[in-house]
Order: C-alpha cells, then sequence, then structure tokens
C-alpha cells in the first residue's frame, strides 16, 4: 500500500510535498505488534514518516489507514527481504535518520523440553532478524550521514529468569550484537542501542495474561507491581531514534518495571 496521501480533491499547500519530503524517515520492521503499532504513532504524530512493515500487507492496512505511513510486506526472517525493505526505503526519499526491529516471540520452557527445531525458531525470530536489519541499514546510514538503529532485547536477557533459555540466548545475543556495532559504526554516524522490556500488554504475551491467576503472577514478578504498556516503550523508542538522543548508543536499556534490577517484594 503506498503512502496515503492528500484526500481527494483537497489542495496541497504550496512547498508542502517538500516539506512532507524533508521530514525524517524511520522504518519499523514489527510494526503490526503491540510495541511496533505504538511507535508507529508516535513517530507520524511527530510528523515523521514511517515506512511500517509486517509479514503480510494485509495486517498493515489499518495502520495506514489511521497513522497514513507507507507500508510494506516482509518476512524479517529472509536477508534478501529485509536488505529489499530497506531499499525501498531509501527509494521513498530522503536519508534513513532511524531503522528498529521489533520483530520477536516468546517461548517459555525449560531447557531439556525444548526441542531442537524450537530453539532454531526462537533464534529465527529474535536475533536473525536483529542482524538483518543491522547488516541492511548500517552501511547505507553511514553513507547518508548517519542515522539510529533500535533493536529489542528482553529482561530475561539480563535476569536469570525460570524457563526462559531460549529466548534468553536469543535476547541475550542482541545485546551482544548492539554493544559490537555500536562501536564499529560509532565513528560513522550511526547509533545502535536496544530496548529491554519486561513483560508488556501486547498480542505476543496475551497467552501469559489470560487469567487473572497468570496476570497476578506477572504482576508480582516486577517490583512495581504490574506489567507494562506499549506506549511506555514505544515512547523510549521513539526518543532513541530521534536525533536529539544523539551522544547515546551501545546501551540495553530496562523498561521493565524494575524486573531485571529490584528484588520484587513478595
Amino acid at each position: 500500500m503506498p503512502h496515503l496521501g492528500t484526500p481527494e480533491g483537497i489542495q496541497k499547500a504550496p512547498g508542502s510535498e517538500q516539506k512532507h519530503m524533508e521530514a525524517p524517515l524511520h522504518l519499523v520492521l514489527g510494526a503490526t505488534g503491540g510495541i511496533g503499532s505504538s511507535l508507529v504513532r508516535r513517530l507520524t504524530a511527530s510528523g515523521a514518516r514511517v515506512l511500517a512493515a509486517a509479514r503480510t500487507e494485509e495486517s498493515l492496512q489499518a495502520l495506514a489507514q489511521e497513522t497514513g505511513c507507507s507500508t510494506r510486506a516482509c518476512d524479517a526472517r529472509d536477508p534478501e527481504q529485509v536488505d529489499a525493505l530497506v531499499a525501498h526505503a531509501q527509494e521513498l526519499g530522503g536519508s534513513l535518520a532511524g531503522a528498529a526491529c521489533l520483530v520477536g516471540s516468546i517461548l517459555l520452557k525449560p531447557a531439556h523440553s525444548t526441542r531442537p527445531e524450537e530453539f532454531r525458531e526462537v533464534l529465527d525470530q529474535n536475533l536473525l532478524p536483529a542482524f538483518h536489519l543491522l547488516r541492511a541499514a548500517a552501511g547505507r546510514m553511514q553513507r547518508g550521514g548517519g542515522g539510529s538503529i533500535l533493536l529489542m532485547s528482553s529482561a530475561a536477557a539480563q535476569q536469570g529468569l525460570p524457563n526462559h533459555e531460549a529466548i534468553a540466548a536469543a535476547k541475550a545475543g542482541i545485546e551482544g550484537l548492539v554493544r559490537s556495532a555500536a562501536a564499529t559504526y560509532a565513528g560513522k554516524g550511526v547509533r545502535v542501542n536496544a530496548l529491554a522490556p519486561g513483560l508488556v500488554r501486547t498480542p505476543m504475551s496475551a497467552r501469559l495474561t489470560g487469567s487473572p491467576a497468570a496476570l497476578a503472577a506477572s504482576e508480582a514478578m516486577h517490583p512495581l507491581g504490574r506489567i507494562g504498556e506499549p506506549d511506555e516503550v514505544a515512547r523510549l523508542a521513539a526518543l532513541l531514534l530521534d536525533p536529539a538522543s544523539s551522544w547515546i548508543t551501545g546501551q540495553c536499556i530496562g523498561v521493565d518495571g524494575g524486573l531485571s534490577q529490584l528484588v520484587a517484594k513478595r
């Protein structure tokens, strides 16, 4: 679906098209998830241009109609599709100011119960998309004068949580990727950071909070006594993508109600 333009019959103000093309362009991969859709709303509300990507074009239609973002289908597990996505972002005009990979999954199993194919799928859903986007975007950003890349870790990579072995391994890989890439590109104007949420109220986490007892147990894990809301993560994501955060790189910032650093009161 192309970018939604001015409604038919309404004349654009002189110079408005040029002003729009000069607005920063951000790519959000995983845009239809709870955090991804909140981030798209925040960025477009700020006046930024956004290319929103998810696995199917159909899943993006409602978000495009709501926000006016451009859209493109992309399977983030496929490096060629991610390359084509970033190339398409540049075809929209202007430099790519920010790119966020918010693709992910949740698997809660002890290691001895996790089948090898399940572990590979966790890596395919979490670590590989992050690397694919970094590889595709970093070179273009450094040639375009810089930019910000944002990846998604988890509190599980920073705090040992039972039955999180597969997802913790994948997210810890993302944190290592962030620090190394931040060092590689620091002198080239490209910043690389990650957010590490606790449990957030999204469609993906619904099965973990679907009953009052399960929700209460999840809330009790977090020292602030509740799970997070998507926009609480998206707010910081938007800040890290903003050039105003130009002195922040190589960071994996917890947005987790204290889960990774504090002991919850029992």
